[in-house]
């Protein structure tokens, strides 16, 4: 599969390319960014094309990863969908609905394959306790904890995202908590309560199509110590935690590649595509609302 690469920033330099480069199965054909300097830089240092005209590269592809901001990346992955490419998205889907919605549409009008790299969804420890424990079922309550510090511990290279900084923990650490618990526990029938805590934390609690209600704490303002990341279950089963990952990005990356081959060549959705972004994409949405102004 050929594919290309949107974006040129650190996620996509220290990820995107790499992954692409690396895989036996793919043949990483170039990269087009917002900034033409750098995607020229980044281009050269993986030996490919740089694209001054996106569309030049929708056309010399198969499918395309994408490492832009999330209201960036709908706009892309629509046009790229409608050029008949595969899409390797990343999270948070979009900004809102409509946005997240459109690349659905999009995706399924041109039948293209869409995976969306949920980090953990695409760990092997992690994967394997999340699909035991939606086997087991019977969850009474569950309790997701992903706590950054993108914003204090003063090296992270994501720290200067304009659109992090804007959407905060909700939309940025938020996709990966809901990617765990929704699989486990059902889509969120409402979002029952939204708070604020210090700095950009907040706090939600979901209601979920099972019957088991779970809360979330997501920051990316918490104290370098106590940053980190947990789920825990409790139901008929008694009581479990989510495993720590042990992979680092480019490997996740790498078995989100070899998913978007698998879905591309049979036809088969994968379980994290574009429709189940969609899904989270409405609770954060929801989440957002009541955050604003009290109502969904």
């Amino acid at each position: 599969m050929r594919i290309g690469l949107l974006g040129t920033g650190p996620w996509a330099r220290m990820a995107h390319a790499p992954a692409l480069d690396g895989h036996p199965d793919v043949e990483f054909t170039g990269v087009w960014g917002r900034r033409p300097e750098a995607a020229r830089e980044l281009a050269a240092l993986h030996g490919v094309r740089a694209y001054d005209d996106v569309d030049a590269l929708y056309a010399d592809v198969d499918a395309v990863a994408v490492a832009l901001p999330p209201g960036v990346q709908a706009e892309s992955a629509v046009r790229a969908a409608r050029a008949g490419c595969h899409l390797l998205l990343d999270k948070a889907l979009a900004p809102t609905v409509a946005q997240g919605r459109a690349v659905v549409e999009a995706a399924a009008e041109a039948r293209v394959a869409s995976v969306v790299f949920f980090t953990t969804r695409f760990q092997p420890g992690p994967q394997e306790w999340i699909t035991e424990q939606a086997r087991v079922g019977g969850w009474f309550t569950g309790r997701a904890q992903w706590l950054g510090a993108v914003f204090t511990a003063g090296d992270s290279p994501f720290a200067a995202s304009a659109w992090r900084r804007e959407k905060g923990a909700l939309w940025d650490v938020g996709p990966h908590a809901l990617s765990v618990l929704l699989p486990v526990l059902g889509d969120p029938r409402r979002v029952t309560a939204a708070a604020y805590g210090p700095g950009d934390t907040v706090h939600l609690v979901l209601d979920h199509a099972s019957g088991a209600s779970s809360s979330l704490t997501l920051s990316l303002t918490a104290p370098p110590a106590a940053a980190g990341a947990a789920v825990e279950l409790r139901g008929e089963s008694g009581v479990t935690h989510l495993p720590e990952a042990t992979d680092g990005p480019v490997p996740a990356l790498t078995r989100a590649l070899d998913a978007l081959l698998t879905a591309a060549a049979t036809g088969t959705a994968h379980p994290c595509d574009a429709a189940f972004a969609l899904r989270v994409t409405e609770t954060l949405a929801t989440a957002e609302a009541l955050l604003r102004d009290g109502t969904p």
